[in-house]
């Protein structure tokens, strides 16, 4: 029996899939390909699309494929916002005939790609997953979506599924396995120190300890580790899950810069610029559910993330 992963060329899909294939687990990739780099894919890699209902059908009627991981989706928030259709078709459409082919198909167990961005600004110490949500980004709202739609199909078709909102995923498992992208916040950093500029700081008047925004930073390989926890949950007769995905430890800019100075033994002053529309000032998260329910725990801290996303700047670049 084989886990279908969608999206799994991409940087935190080649993770879950080593992190698979090293629990023992058959792994059938499909990805589009247009951020996912192919010749790190370390099982049978299928090109297409995940809206592409002949191919799905295919796919789980010639794989035995148990469930899927479906991790496939645009991420980037300002982008989100530029060009909201196509989130919206990417994220929620092409959602619809991965779950109507697995209802043809009889798969019935999903973990689902989700993300922090459901909470919005939440006036909150903790984020739990009782938090009311309130996206601030069509990105935000499309991941909502997505998961309202995963419980209205297990409702009606008895799908098991795993809702995992992501925090801040940063780091490495392995050098080659870096995000080659500049995106997120630790390498949009490296780009500009690697480049001889300084790093940009948006907003230094935040109502925090150092006036930047504070963030709740979650190695990729403990997220990874967490799929492979909810599959395992699942397998075994679990409850449906909504678990949020993170340290339950906050971290500033300002401090990341500084360990991001530590790690590279480059400077990090940062230039300072207007905060970015739709930025809260603190989102951390709550990871008591997680480690209750599926007995896991985040194995890396900061420093690490840090260290082994330097570690594969170089390698991870296109």
């Amino acid at each position: 029996m084989t886990w279908l992963v969608t999206g799994g060329a991409g940087y935190i899909g080649l993770h879950v899939v080593r992190a698979l294939r090293e629990a023992g687990d058959d792994v059938l990739v499909l990805d589009d390909l247009s951020n996912g780099r192919p010749e790190l894919v370390e099982a049978p890699l299928v090109p297409g699309d995940v809206g592409d209902a002949p191919l799905l059908d295919r796919l789980f009627r010639e794989n035995e494929v148990r469930g899927v991981v479906h991790l496939a989706a645009r991420k980037r928030v300002g982008e989100s916002v530029a060009d909201p259709l196509l989130y919206y078709r990417e994220n929620v459409t092409k959602l619809v005939p991965l779950l109507e082919a697995m209802c043809r198909a009889g798969v019935g167990t999903m973990v689902f790609s989700s993300s922090a961005a459901v909470y919005g600004s939440p006036d909150v110490e903790l984020v739990t997953e009782s938090t009311p949500t309130a996206p601030l980004s069509p990105y935000g709202e499309t991941k909502l979506v997505g998961e309202w739609l995963v419980r209205s199909v297990a409702a009606a078709h008895g799908l098991r599924f795993a809702l995992l909102r992501y925090f801040n995923v940063a780091g490495a498992g392995a050098p080659e396995l870096a995000d080659a992208g500049v995106s997120n916040l630790i390498p949009m950093v490296f780009e500009r120190i690697a480049g001889g500029e300084r790093p940009r700081l948006f907003g230094d008047d935040y109502p925090t300890p150092d006036g930047s925004c504070i963030r709740d930073f979650i190695h990729v390989s403990d997220v990874a580790d967490a799929h492979v926890a909810a599959l395992r949950h699942l397998d075994r007769g679990g409850e449906n899950l909504l678990l949020n995905v993170g340290r339950g430890d906050g971290a500033s800019v300002r401090q990341v810069l500084d360990v991001v100075a530590d790690v590279t033994g480059l400077p990090t002053d940062p230039e300072v610029l207007p905060r970015r529309p739709g930025d809260p000032p603190r989102v951390v998260a709550s990871d008591d559910a997680i480690r209750r329910v599926l007995g896991w725990e985040p194995r890396h801290d900061l420093t690490s993330m840090v260290r082994s996303a330097w570690a594969g700047w170089g390698a991870g670049r296109p």
